[in-house]
């Protein structure tokens, strides 16, 4: 598992952390919209699995999620990338999302594993509903965070 980027850059900039979960891991996303707070979410549950610096983002994917609310959403987003990433055989390096509501339109950038150069840590089996929370905090920052099943 690799370490969040956050001493690397303000406060205020989009980032990623994990945290601890007994067996599991929580992964969380850090930004000024609710839009970058997914991506960055997105970027820790790569993190889980390799260091996303390895991978490169030479194919794009395109995944479309609506949910009741934005916890639900976070939740089908991180668990549609994980479908296409097993299905796909992909890791994802660069995310985009962009918001309608509670209909989210993302795109993914990666590139097919490569055992040799990513050595992948773990697999996830998906994103559960443990730890799940997406809110602004009093410095108008989005936070979006949920436990993986790995």
């Amino acid at each position: 598992m690799f370490q969040a980027r956050a001493e690397a850059v303000g406060a205020l900039r989009p980032h990623w952390q994990h945290f601890p979960h007994g067996a599991d891991i929580g992964v969380r996303g850090i930004g000024p919209t609710l839009a970058a707070a997914f991506e960055q979410a997105a970027l820790a549950m790569t993190a889980v699995v390799t260091d996303p610096a390895g991978v490169v983002p030479r194919e794009a994917v395109d995944v479309q999620c609506e949910a009741p609310d934005n916890e639900m959403l976070l939740v089908d987003w991180l668990n549609a990338l994980v479908l296409e990433m097993a299905a796909r055989h992909m890791l994802f390096a660069r995310f985009e999302v962009n918001l309608e509501g509670h209909r989210l339109h993302g795109t993914a950038w990666g590139e097919t594993v490569d055992p040799a150069r990513h050595q992948p840590a773990v697999e996830i089996k998906g994103a559960t509903y443990t730890e799940l929370r997406v809110r602004e905090d009093e410095s108008d920052r989005w936070l979006a965070q949920c436990v993986v099943d790995v």
